[in-house]
């Protein structure tokens, strides 16, 4: 795409009264489109409890690269969704006992089921949990190739984002769970 911008720039020489003057400038942008025959990525199937999860969802709400591929970010997702089933296979299972089919059957405790833009808050709860655990080691597994010093840098930077991200994977299970953020002990 083109694009053009107002930019300014000093002219006049040695002697000549120097002034600013507006000028455009026209650059170009490149932007790689992918294929039109590539096939949406398929859906990766959870247990019947917790929801499925769309990679292209994922893609779009977390900004992937193309860079990264469909197999990465697959891979990313299920291992994420096996550390969030991890941390809510309790949680879960009494659900599970109490007769729920599913995540967005799970009411709060006073027997309504609390929605945002008609889902499930629990739903999106989860969702979050695990793009963002899926985001952080997609972050930290781009960074093992071979960094300059400025990249090197650069990789540095990513390290609070990948904490953050992490934590906000933990923030959204502990949500679920109805369990505060924090632990405070009195010594």
């Amino acid at each position: 795409r083109l694009v053009r911008d107002n930019a300014w720039r000093t002219v006049g020489g040695e002697g000549a009264r120097r002034r600013r003057q507006r000028v455009a400038v026209t650059g170009l942008i490149a932007t790689v489109l992918p294929d039109e025959d590539t096939p949406a990525p398929a859906l990766i199937v959870n247990d019947g409890f917790f929801p499925d999860i769309d990679p292209a969802v994922f893609r779009k709400q977390h900004r992937i690269r193309d860079a990264v591929t469909p197999d990465r970010a697959r891979e990313a997702l299920i291992a994420a969704m096996l550390a969030v089933y991890r941390d809510l296979a309790t949680w879960a299972l009494s659900h599970r006992a109490a007769g729920t089919r599913n995540l967005a059957d799970v009411r709060l405790s006073d027997g309504s089921i609390s929605t945002i833009d008609g889902i499930n808050t629990l739903v999106l709860l989860y969702q979050r949990a695990v793009f963002t655990a899926a985001k952080a080691e997609v972050v930290e597994r781009y960074r093992d190739v071979d960094l300059t010093n400025a990249g090197q840098r650069k990789a540095e930077d990513l390290e609070p984002s990948v904490t953050e991200l992490r934590r906000d994977s933990i923030h959204a299970i502990r949500d679920m769970l109805g369990v505060t953020r924090t632990t405070v002990e009195l010594i």
